[in-house]
This record gives structure tokens, C-alpha cells and sequence, in this order.
């Protein structure tokens, strides 16, 4: 699979739930309060998340910024792994962040690839 259809994917899935969480969403608010967090913390989650994507886009043009949005949102994912580890989360709740995670980490590798 190419790096332009992973960003493209990755880029999609991180705006759709970025933006939910900047725009506190019913689910979104739901979530966060169920793992802990403030509407406000979740917002800045979603921002982070809104900032990768947009940096996983611009790895098309220049890509080290690619490869640097990839390693912080894998950064992101890991927490969210460890929130969901930590609250006793089904596979159900945690699979949107593992499947990202994978997909995440195919990107970061095939990008580096390309870098050499």
C-alpha cells in the first residue's frame, strides 16, 4: 500500500475524529467523561489530532513533516491505548485506536523507507 493512500485514510479518520471532540459531540463528551478526561482536555486531544492530519498532508509535498505527524499521532494513539488498558475497555472500544495505531505505524514505516 502507498504512502499516499495511508496519509489519505489516516488523514480522513484523525479530521472526522478531531473535529468531533473540538466540537464536543454527545459521543465525544460521553467518551471523555467514561475515561476520565474534560471536555476541554478532549479538545485539545481533537486539536493534536487535527494538527497530525494536516501534517501527515503536507508529508506529501516535504516528508519529514509526514514522518514527524505520524510519530506524534503514534504518540496520541499510545495514550489512548493506555487509557483504554487502564479503564478495563472491550476490544469493541479499543479497536478504533488499535486499528489506527497499525495503520499509523505502516505509514511511519513505508515513509522512513522512502527517506533513505
Amino acid at each position: 500500500m502507498s504512502v499516499w493512500i495511508l496519509s489519505a485514510l489516516l488523514a480522513i479518520g484523525f479530521v472526522s475524529l478531531g473535529l468531533a471532540k473540538v466540537l464536543a459531540v454527545p459521543s465525544m463528551r460521553q467518551r471523555a467523561a467514561r475515561l476520565g478526561f474534560t471536555a476541554a482536555a478532549y479538545r485539545r486531544i481533537g486539536a493534536l489530532e487535527l494538527a497530525g492530519a494536516a501534517g501527515l498532508l503536507v508529508g506529501l509535498v516535504v516528508p519529514l513533516i509526514g514522518v514527524l505527524a505520524a510519530a506524534g499521532l503514534l504518540l496520541l494513539l499510545a495514550g489512548a491505548l493506555f487509557a483504554h488498558a487502564r479503564h478495563r475497555d472491550t476490544l469493541h472500544e479499543a479497536a478504533p485506536a488499535m486499528l489506527f495505531s497499525l495503520v499509523d505505524a505502516a505509514y511511519l514505516g513505508l515513509a522512513l523507507a522512502g527517506l533513505r
